[in-house]
């Protein structure tokens, strides 16, 4: 089935491919300047820090709905060993396999292709089994530092959640940005709560996962309008699931990752931020969400913090 014309009406008008030249490989990243970093900086108020991320353990965010990406298997490989012999220093040592979009994470440009291509026209078949992603892996993004602007959707609408059935719209967005009492603008990385984040924190991870409400394919339109540099929310999909549009899946993923070659995050716990935000009256922030650089990855575990 191919995408209908909807979409690529949407793809023509949001595509960044070339515009920072035809090797770039960080897309909408390149909007955060040395200046952008700075006035973020200058904008800190109380020096509070607001931790963004979930625990990553077993029993977690995932339920087994997306094949392979599991939560985090951690062992013990040594405990109290004397590694140097009888009587010296003992060490204990972890490891862990999971998933890199297991919990709080950005997914890395190369996450999705549609129609055999991935950001800046690069052949999806750059993705391979043994090297990850030739091209825009997690790896190509250094740091991740900027103004963070907190748009409240739920607070703005007036509720702690917003329904499993709620398409985030332009105009949604719109009415957060009236709230927060700021303007979105070049180089942000905009944080958009649903409040879905509450049920995963009560214990229902099932109720969590689905009927999620989401970003609505409208919302790509008005982040490459203000020149975003990246979105994230508190939400396992992102993107509202199931989908606004029937059997069109993952539309505003193939949107931001393959066409503007924007970076999203999900899983991010905005509920602290929410309240800090709301006491305060200001939903501006210095946001830190630096990537573990793994090399061909297609995302990557992410430990946000907002410094209001």
């Amino acid at each position: 089935m191919s995408l209908p014309d909807a979409f690529h009406e949407i793809a023509e008008r949001v595509n960044n491919w070339g515009r920072w030249g035809p090797d770039d490989e960080i897309g909408t990243l390149n909007l955060i300047t040395d200046t952008v970093v700075r006035e973020a900086a200058a904008g800190v108020r109380t020096g509070r820090r607001v931790p963004l991320a979930l625990p990553l353990r077993q029993g977690g965010v995932q339920t087994g709905m997306i094949p392979g990406r599991v939560d985090p298997l951690h062992v013990m490989v040594q405990i109290n060993q004397e590694i140097f012999g009888p009587g010296t220093v003992a060490c204990n040592d972890d490891a862990v396999t999971m998933g890199l979009q297991a919990g709080t994470h950005w997914d890395a440009l190369p996450h999705v292709s549609h129609s055999g291509r991935l950001y800046n026209g690069r052949p999806a078949g750059s993705v391979t089994a043994h090297g990850g992603a030739e091209f825009s892996g997690i790896e190509k993004v250094r740091t991740i530092v900027s103004r963070g602007v907190l748009l409240d959707v739920a607070r703005a609408r007036g509720v702690e959640r917003l329904a499993g059935g709620h398409a985030v719209t332009p105009e949604d967005l719109e009415a957060a940005e009236e709230l927060a009492g700021t303007r979105v603008r070049a180089g942000d990385i905009v944080l958009v709560r649903t409040g879905q984040i509450q049920l995963l924190l009560a214990g229902d991870r099932h109720a969590y996962s689905h009927p999620s409400p989401g970003l609505s394919i409208h919302t790509p339109r008005w982040f490459h309008a203000r020149d975003v540099a990246a979105v994230a929310n508190d939400t396992l999909t992102f993107e509202i699931f199931p989908p606004e549009i029937e059997d069109l899946w993952l539309p505003v993923h193939a949107l931001h990752l393959v066409e503007m070659g924007m970076l999203q995050g999900q899983n991010w716990n905005l509920e602290e931020l929410s309240t800090a935000c709301g006491e305060t009256g200001r939903y501006e922030m210095l946001l830190t969400a630096m990537p573990e650089p793994f090399t061909g990855g297609t995302g990557t575990p992410v430990a946000p913090v907002a410094v209001l």
